[in-house]
């Protein structure tokens, strides 16, 4: 069996605490690779080659940088396909969404690219007698990304390359459930010329994570996954001195108005709620049907969810894979049995489904509650799974009522042919990021990402500005070059004139 370890200093580097862990192909059910999971030694190892990097790369030339990004854009496009299939391998998502994944995580690098106009800074001259004052921002020095299991490669592509940009290194823990693409990264980046240890992939399990936020090197960590583990990396990691962006958890609302179309609403529904097996963060699981819309809405998704095609990620045919584990798939299933027990109704129930050939693997099919409450565990709980919650409301008052109420503030959309009520509903949602007849509002690379309440846990959202904040510093310095007349002795108070 193949065991992965980890990349430190520039290099693979075999795991020495003897404690792995099993990856599964989900498609399969079988394990098809162990990972090593890192002791605090080994963390400590990769963060001593990230300082000691620093040391040359925090004041390497802006262009020295971007020809080493430029490069690496390059081989990522090149292996764009074989990290896919690494993605699938161990994710279970089709490979058409893999490839979607992989240009995501692009954007961020070819932002990463033009870094130079991100970091200029300001200046402000003769702010008093031969007096110039300047703003700028430097690197922080270590810093240190966790990343989930749902996307293996984007998530950790919105934040190594951004933070290398300004001038930091950086460790790099992923979910040990999918750990080859992190490597692969890891891999090219030093083919691209990146300096060994600037970039550090140590995979573990908790012993690892806490190992980071304790670190008294590292300057600040970056975090994407569930609001528990959110707010404990951010609690734990700030108590450390920490600079920390942790971002959560989400249970994201579509709105459908009476006015919307209801096919582009159903089509949409459809690709946001099941798309990627359910397992992403802004992902639609509750539909707010508002008035009349609600039956004839259920009618077309019941229609197209018939027609979806579920199997394997490396078949062309499929649109939706397997969940990430057997534990998740029932704990998936474990919901729609409950929301019936709880007076919701069943339109579709996929917990029975498998895919001949495949039986032992982690197979769900798409569900779909009508008549959800807020009461119910359904609608209280981010399921992360193919199921979608339709709740029935009279109004929109109502239901931007129902929204705002719910403790997470990822991402949310509004169909609607109405310019002024989706105008009003940008205003009054309580979200961080909002889509007008767009199901999966995900920011393009230059805009940053994050939500509001219990979605987001610290200052900065991920990439794009924020990214470049969250990954710099600020300074201000105030400059005076006494002109060669300037002489003799004043004891006065200075004065700006």
């Amino acid at each position: 069996m193949k065991t992965l370890s980890h990349w430190i200093g520039g290099k693979p580097v075999e795991g020495v605490s003897g404690n792995f862990g099993p990856v599964y192909n989900p498609a399969t059910g079988a394990q098809e690779k162990q990972v090593a999971f890192a002791s605090a030694d080994e963390v400590d190892a990769a963060v001593r080659a990230a300082k000691e990097a620093f040391r040359t790369w925090g004041d390497s030339s802006l262009a020295k940088r971007t020809s080493v990004l430029f490069k690496y854009r390059e081989l990522l496009d090149a292996h764009r396909e074989e990290i896919a299939r690494l993605i699938t391998a161990e994710h279970g998502k089709v490979h058409s969404d893999a490839l979607g994944e992989v240009a995501r995580g692009l954007e961020i690098v070819e932002l990463a690219c033009g870094i130079p106009e991100k970091l200029k800074g300001e200046l402000s001259t003769q702010v008093s007698t031969r007096v110039d004052v300047a703003a700028i921002r430097q690197s922080l020095g270590v810093v240190a990304g966790i990343t989930p299991f749902n996307f293996p490669a984007m998530v950790p592509m919105w934040m190594f390359p951004l933070a290398i940009a300004c001038g930091n290194t950086f460790v790099l823990k992923p979910s040990e459930k999918v750990p080859s693409a992190a490597l692969k990264l890891a891999e090219l980046a030093a083919e691209a010329g990146l300096p060994d240890g600037v970039l550090n992939v140590v995979n573990g399990d908790k012993v690892a994570v806490d190992a980071i936020l304790e670190h008294p090197d590292i300057a600040a960590v970056s975090f994407v996954g569930s609001t528990p583990i959110a707010r404990y990396i951010h609690t734990t990691g700030t108590a450390n001195g920490k600079r920390v962006q942790a971002l959560g958890g989400a249970k994201n609302h579509m709105l459908v108005l009476p006015d919307a179309d209801l096919d582009l609403a159903a089509d949409s529904a459809i690709n946001a709620a099941y798309g990627s097996a359910g397992e992403r963060c802004m992902a639609i699981s509750v539909v707010v049907a508002v008035g009349e819309t609600a039956d004839p809405l259920i009618g077309k998704i019941k229609e197209r969810a018939d027609q979806l095609r579920i199997g394997p990620g490396d078949d062309p045919a499929s649109e939706m894979g397997p969940l990430i584990t057997k534990v998740h798939r029932d704990k998936v299933a474990s919901y729609v049995s409950g929301a019936a027990a709880q007076g919701a109704d069943v339109v579709i129930d996929g917990t029975g489904y498998t895919v001949e050939g495949y039986e032992d693997g982690h197979w769900i099919g798409i569900s779909l509650l009508d008549h959800v409450t807020p009461g119910m565990d359904a609608y209280k709980d981010e399921i992360f799974g193919p199921v979608l919650s339709v709740v029935r409301v009279d109004t929109y008052d109502e239901a931007i009522e129902l929204m705002n109420s719910s403790p997470w503030g990822n991402g949310t959309a509004i169909f609607t042919r109405d310019g002024g009520a989706a105008r009003r509903f940008q205003m009054e949602v309580e979200a961080g990021m909002v889509g007008v007849n767009v199901p999966i509002p995900v920011p393009v690379g230059y805009h940053s990402f994050g939500g509001w309440k219990d979605s987001l846990f610290g200052d900065h959202h991920i990439y794009g500005n924020d990214g470049v904040h969250f990954y710099t510093r600020g300074k201000v310095v105030t400059t005076r070059w006494p002109d060669p007349s300037d002489g003799g002795i004043n004891l006065g108070f200075p004065s700006n004139h």
